[in-house]
């Protein structure tokens, strides 16, 4: 009997799957958006979930860690109080993540790359 108690425990861990995934947080008026053209000093235009298109910069405590953005990744950006057309990306998904997003369906139609 125990063995079998112990099968189904580790029958129950392995059917769980918890996947720890940054969303963004909308208290913050973080939206996702998708890279469409990279400019110099880490500018780049994005298109937003909101249907806008931002210039959106990466702030430099982040451009270090951040690593390097390319066309069609899937970023969190935050718009500025002061213009709107602009923003700072504060994320950036992997693509790996980028598709479990879009499987489980959690990404709006106008930002889902796949």
């Amino acid at each position: 009997m125990v063995n079998t108690a112990v099968d189904d425990m580790s029958k129950k861990e392995q059917s769980e799957e918890h996947i720890r995934i940054r969303l963004p947080n909308r208290g913050d008026n973080e939206l996702f958006g998708i890279v469409e053209d990279v400019h110099a000093g880490s500018r780049m235009q994005v298109s937003c979930e909101d249907g806008k298109q931002r210039l959106a910069r990466i702030c430099g405590s982040r451009r270090r860690r951040m690593g390097r953005i390319r066309r069609s990744d899937l970023v969190l950006v935050v718009p500025w109080s002061i213009q709107d057309e602009k923003a700072d990306i504060v994320w950036r998904y992997r693509k790996n993540k980028a598709r479990l997003l879009s499987s489980r369906g959690l990404l709006p139609d106008s930002v889902d790359p796949y």
